[in-house]
C-alpha cells in the first residue's frame, strides 16, 4: 500500500473518530436528562453506550497513530 493511500485512510479514521466523539456528547446529553427520573434505567444504559463509544474512539485513535 502506498503512502498516499495510508494517509487517506488515516484522515478517514480521524474523521470517524471525530464523529464518534460527537455521538458521545449527544448520548451523554440524553443520559443526563434521564438522571433522577423514574426512568433512570435509560440513563444507566446510555452511559454504558457512552463508555463503549469512548472505547471505540481510543482504539481508532491508536490505530490511526500506528499507520
Amino acid at each position: 500500500m502506498d503512502d498516499r493511500a495510508i494517509a487517506a485512510d488515516g484522515a478517514e479514521l480521524s474523521s470517524l473518530s471525530s464523529v464518534i466523539r460527537d455521538l458521545v456528547e449527544r448520548v451523554s446529553a440524553v443520559a443526563r436528562r434521564y438522571e433522577g427520573t423514574d426512568r433512570e434505567d435509560v440513563s444507566f444504559e446510555l452511559y454504558e453506550v457512552e463508555r463503549g463509544l469512548r472505547g471505540a474512539t481510543r482504539r481508532l485513535d491508536r490505530l490511526t497513530r500506528s499507520l
